[in-house]
């Protein structure tokens, strides 16, 4: 039974899960939009949401959340001011998940994760 339990554990302690996270994140945030596996990007999925929905309001102690997760200072600075601009009309659903395939050398589902309206431009 699943009762309870949550989160994605990726096979990984959670010190080089946090770090996978980050990178993940910081990445996807530097390009706008990145090919990985359908779990990784399912995991980070509602922590980009988050960061986004901070950076939208853009307090001081939003900033501050934000710098956990964001290892680059560049991409806080482009969350509280482009990308933050370019979603404004958004509530929510920042972040789209599109279906790439199977990975040739061990068959793992690729997604391709990318921000909504940075795509469509």
């Amino acid at each position: 039974m699943r009762h309870r339990v949550s989160g994605f554990k990726l096979g990984r302690k959670s010190s080089s899960r946090k770090a996978l996270y980050k990178m993940l994140i910081t990445d996807f945030l530097r390009y706008g939009s990145i090919k990985t596996t359908e779990a990784k990007a399912k995991a980070i999925q509602p922590i980009v949401e988050k960061i986004i929905s901070l950076g939208k309001k853009g307090t001081y102690q939003d900033k501050k959340t934000v710098s956990r997760f964001i290892i680059d200072s560049e991409i806080q600075e482009k969350i509280f001011g482009e990308i933050s601009v370019n979603l404004k009309d958004r509530t929510s659903g920042f972040t789209r998940i599109t279906k790439l395939g199977l990975r040739k050398g061990d068959t793992a589902p690729m997604v391709e994760i990318s921000l909504v309206d940075m795509q469509e431009e």
